[in-house]
């Protein structure tokens, strides 16, 4: 810890998809951040979809880098390599095999809006990451999505009406056309106190810098 005078929490605002492996990654560097410097943050987080037109089945996660952004095999092995090196480095265990797949992140997101209204939204967002990258669970089945509600401590039942009923799709579609509004076209996408908006994974020192900055203009 740098020894910073307590402050009040840093607002911090994350644009995110869990299908999004760097959105973990830059929550796990913010993470180590937090703790390096001591600072408090009040974290909300917001949908974002990488792929909302994919099917309900999903997709091979490498066919899928290879038809969106023409990636080789040996460069999304590379890609994966990274990440997971990354991963390790953080606390965050990335289990990419050939046949994972993508899947439509509509139903996570519903989850997580719901939990939000409970306060757990931070716990469903970390259960689906780890769901998604380290167990190779779909999270976009109703049965899983319940699991995760349950493991987090929400009703299990009340997560499967709220999911059959899609109560919060609204809820979730209204916050993504706001963020597509504000210019948000990748994740993850973070905001500083409502002012100073910082894209991708950038590291744990960087933020600490941000932090560092806003907890000196922040109210004690």
């Amino acid at each position: 810890m740098r020894g910073r005078k307590m402050t009040a929490p840093i607002n911090i605002d994350i644009v995110s998809d869990v299908m999004c492996p760097w959105c973990i990654i830059g929550w796990k560097q913010l993470e180590h951040a937090l703790k390096a410097t001591g600072h408090g943050a009040t974290l909300r987080w917001h949908p974002f979809e990488l792929n909302p037109d994919m099917p309900p089945e999903g997709q091979n996660l490498r066919d899928h880098l290879v038809a969106k952004y023409g990636t080789t095999e040996d460069q999304s092995a590379q890609t994966r390599a990274k990440m997971t090196a990354l991963g390790a480095e953080l606390g965050f265990a990335f289990n990419f095999t050939d046949d994972m797949r993508m899947v439509n992140s509509f139903r996570a997101h519903q989850m997580i809006d719901w939990a939000g209204t409970l306060g757990q939204q931070h716990a469903m967002e970390m259960a689906l990451f780890a769901a998604h990258f380290t167990e190779g669970r779909d999270v976009n089945d109703t049965g899983v999505l319940c699991d995760l509600a349950e493991q987090v401590g929400l009703d299990r039942d009340a997560a499967a009406q709220v999911l059959a009923e899609a109560r919060h799709a609204d809820s979730v579609r209204a916050k993504q056309q706001f963020w597509t509004d504000q210019g948000i076209t990748g994740v993850p996408a973070m905001v500083f106190q409502q002012q100073y908006l910082v894209t991708g994974a950038q590291g744990v020192e960087t933020y600490a810098q941000l932090l560092d900055r806003f907890a000196t203009d922040a109210p004690a």
